[in-house]
């Protein structure tokens, strides 16, 4: 019976020349309440009928690569072979460093040979088949110029000593049959799907070198039988393909040598995490990226006189700028949320004579929370006192010295302080300024806390409700993401708030103040997210209010796949130069964006140049318009895909970006242009495995049965 001998040595192959971690299901990966996964209809390839507003730019003067199969682990005579039956190979840390470091150097396959075979294409599927080979001459054939390499830890624990790409064996593995050991067939047996991510993991085992390695902890042994396991699964597959009648190229099995310290101590740069279960920061993670952006994106800023939004607070993302001596320079700290009931007068009462004592922390109702039209007068008034109350304890003029901890406030020193409204001292904690600080905030920064921010600039400015959205978003610079129920409550209460308002006299309020302007009404609380100073994204029904962009600043409209329905008249004032509509595209996995990428970008460039703002938009605003301004991001801020497309998904506010699959791959191939064009050499940061199994993960918590 031939045996597996596992045991330390030198490669003999030598060089050619030239995370926190998760499975998929991960309990970490938490949900944002307010955040979907729209439904994103794939439409009908469209005929070439329209006349694009600009003519196609020039193909670029640039020369990418040609496709490789090259890989530094094929062919594998070189290495030695250690077992008689199967095609096993040993490999150290050095040789598997500089096969990740190739790999990542290689150009891809271009897209219109791997779809669509990369969308899964399983026999008994016909609504799949019958879509894309419809639409293609293709077979289910694996793509002969595809050569990966997948990394499997052994047992499967990805929680410590992971390298860079590393999975789990039982997600590319089937479980061991009784006759022979399979991959796992993960193409859909049903219904229709381009965004199909989470197969793109067990896809790529099909067509790679498959490379074990396993931590200091693991027996030998179970090294050995996850090798031969997965080269028995090759062996399955390579004799299928015979049988389904054509030839795939040959693929085999490699076994690291080399315990896992020596990755750690000579090759830090491919460790995500560590083995005490650290992660190393080395290898992008996409989880702690996006957290890092939508912390940039909305971090804390005053909204009035020592009043602020953003982030709940957080010191270990940085996510509030606030701190001073390790501690938040706040008074009071109010929390949005769904849970929160609306404070009485009371607890009002009670957190104004603490906070002379030390930090306070109250809640209230979220954004969207007092739904139209079944409110009650209990539920605005507790509204407007509590902005009354946040008005009187931010900008009250009386300075006190501070009060200790220790102090006793038995003799009611505190509470005279306090009057009947429950209005607020103002030592402000020792910080002998006036007024008290505080830090409206929500798990977001943007969300839950719009309602309780918008209700407060209409009462501390006198403006109305369209107003404050305008201010909010202007002015302020605040991302920001509101209900429809928010726009009808405020609409309805401002009156009240305005008539209320400390700033009411000499503004001139009229008994009855007009109608809201038409484009507020026609919003549904969301406006168009703001990516960079000069792009926004956003959707169709953005894109078909144009005095909403003109208030925004938005002065130029790209439409990729869906023309705007404006009326002749409002696009001869706007100019036909600064409308760009791109024909043909739509979002079913066939239709190619790489051939109109350059047009896109350069009408997006005219316009920054100008100082203008330009709207990027599709029909709902996350897929082909997303894939555009990803595009922008990489190319003008020189990120690599993983790091746009976090970019880019944190500042689209209350929906998921979801490119599909062809063109986030196409995202991976521009990528490459990118650095070609800025002279540099190709560096891929993730693979394409491991950026859909990236993207899976993040929105799993939002799929049917994710939680």
């Amino acid at each position: 019976m031939a045996t597996l001998v596992v045991s330390p040595r030198n490669s003999l192959r030598q060089v050619r020349s030239s995370s926190s971690t998760r499975t998929l299901d991960d309990s970490r990966a938490k949900k944002l309440s307010n955040r979907h996964l729209p439904y994103c209809p794939p439409g009908a390839p469209r005929s070439r009928s329209r006349t694009p507003v600009t003519p196609p730019a020039s193909p670029p003067d640039v020369k990418i690569p040609d496709e490789s199969v090259l890989s530094l682990l094929h062919p594998a005579d070189m290495y030695t072979k250690i077992h008689e039956d199967h095609n096993i190979y040993a490999l150290d840390a050095a040789t598997l460093h500089r096969a990740i470091t190739h790999q990542a150097s290689s150009a891809l396959p271009d897209p219109k040979n791997v779809f669509p075979w990369l969308h899964g294409l399983h026999p008994d599927n016909e609504m799949q088949l019958a879509f894309f080979l419809a639409r293609r001459k293709a077979t289910r054939n694996a793509p002969q110029c595809m050569r990966g390499m997948t990394i499997l830890k052994v047992g499967g624990d990805l929680t410590k000593s992971r390298l860079k790409g590393a999975v789990a064996p039982d997600e590319v593995l089937a479980a061991p049959g009784a006759e022979h050991q399979t991959f796992y067939d993960m193409d859909p047996r049903e219904g229709f799907s381009v965004r199909s991510f989470h197969i793109q993991v067990s896809k790529m085992a099909l067509v790679s070198d498959i490379v074990v390695y396993k931590d200091e902890q693991t027996p030998t042994k179970d090294l050995q039988e996850l090798a031969l396991r997965c080269a028995a699964a090759q062996h399955w597959y390579r004799e299928k393909c015979k049988k389904d009648g054509y030839e795939l190229p040959e693929f085999n099995t490699f076994v690291v040598m080399s315990p896992f310290n020596h990755f750690e101590k000579q090759f830090p740069d491919i460790v995500a995490v560590d083995s005490k279960g650290e992660n190393t920061g080395n290898v992008m993670d996409f989880f702690v990226r996006e957290k890092y952006e939508m912390c940039t994106m909305s971090k804390a800023s005053e909204i009035a006189r020592n009043v602020w939004l953003g982030p709940s607070p957080d010191s270990t993302c940085g996510r509030t700028a606030n701190f001073i001596d390790g501690k938040l320079d706040f008074d009071i700290l109010i929390e949005t949320n769904d849970s929160a009931a609306l404070p009485t007068h009371e607890k009002l009462r009670d957190v104004a004579r603490r906070s002379a004592l030390e930090a306070q922390k109250m809640d209230f109702p979220s954004s969207g929370s007092i739904m139209p039209p079944s409110w009650n007068h209990a539920e605005i008034d507790a509204l407007l006192a509590t902005v009354q109350w946040i008005y009187k304890g931010a900008n009250a003029n009386v300075v006190r010295d501070h009060v200790s901890d220790t102090e006793d406030d038995s003799d009611g020193d505190v509470d005279q302080n306090i009057d009947g409204d429950g209005d607020i001292p103002m030592e402000s904690l020792g910080r002998r300024k006036p007024g008290c600080r505080f830090l409206v905030h929500c798990a977001d920064g943007y969300t839950e806390s719009s309602l309780l921010g918008l209700a407060y600039i209409m009462y501390a400015d006198c403006l109305t409700a369209h107003e404050a959205w305008l201010k909010m978003h202007t002015q302020l610079r605040r991302n920001f993401f509101a209900y429809h129920s928010d726009v009808n409550l405020l609409s309805a209460i401002e009156p009240r708030i305005m008539q209320a308002s400390p700033k009411r006299q000499g503004a001139g309020i009229p008994a009855s103040p007009p109608a809201p302007p038409q484009w507020f009404k026609r919003i549904d609380g969301s406006l168009p997210s703001r990516v960079t100073p000069y792009m926004y994204l956003g959707n169709l029904n953005h894109a078909n209010n144009p005095e909403l962009l003109e208030l925004l600043g938005i002065h130029r409209v790209l439409s990729v796949g869906e023309p705007i329905a404006w009326p002749a008249k409002r696009k001869e004032q706007w100019g036909r130069d600064n409308l760009l509509y791109v024909d043909n595209i739509q979002d079913n996995g066939v239709d190619p964006l790489t051939a109109d990428l350059d047009r896109c970008l350069e009408f997006i460039a005219q316009g920054r140049a100008q100082g203008i703002a330009t709207l990027v938009h599709c029909r709902v605003g996350v897929s082909r318009s997303a894939t555009i301004c990803i595009a922008e991001c990489m190319k003008e801020m020189k990120l690599s895909l993983p790091r746009a497309y976090c970019f880019v998904r944190a500042r689209r506010l209350n929906v998921i970006i979801q490119p599909h699959l062809r063109f986030t791959y196409e995202l991976l191939k521009w990528e490459e242009e990118v650095q070609i064009r800025s002279g540099k050499p190709v560096r891929r940061e993730l693979e394409w495995q491991d950026i859909a199994r990236e993207i899976a993960a993040m929105n799993k918590p939002y799929t049917k049965g994710g939680q």
